[in-house]
């Protein structure tokens, strides 16, 4: 997929984590699991191309983060804060399946998962000088 379709997609994540916020995090914990999850790999993609470490028919899949030998085996080359873009979309993964599948969360651990999700695009605006 192209940056600008990662884009568009990131984009919308964004806005329905903002509704969901706006709305109760603990209301909305499918949509926040959901939309964390894509937006962290959006992020992901978009910084790898365009460091141009990928193709555009590259595609990373969220389960990859619940295995530390996957991620060392997809991710052996080096980019820009690798080490804690990694660690924090880990921890996004890592808490997604409860929230979509599992039972519901106290919102103290959703708030750890927003905060998270906005380290990691704090630390992706830096490296692609992207606004979102």
């Amino acid at each position: 997929m192209k940056i600008d379709s990662h884009l568009e997609n990131l984009k919308e994540s964004i806005n329905e984590i903002n509704e969901a916020i706006e709305r109760g995090l603990e209301a909305k914990q499918r949509s926040i699991g959901f939309h964390t999850s894509a937006g962290a790999i959006d992020m992901l993609e978009i910084i790898l191309h365009k460091q141009k470490l990928i193709d555009s028919g590259f595609v990373i899949k969220h389960e990859w983060f619940n295995s530390e030998n996957k991620i060392k085996e997809k991710f052996n080359f080096d980019f820009p804060n690798k080490i804690k873009v990694l660690d924090l979309i880990k921890k996004i993964e890592n808490i997604r399946n409860k929230l979509c599948y599992g039972k519901r969360q106290k919102e103290d651990v959703l708030e750890e998962l927003i905060k998270n999700f906005n380290n990691l695009k704090d630390i992706f605006m830096e490296i692609t000088n992207y606004e979102l």
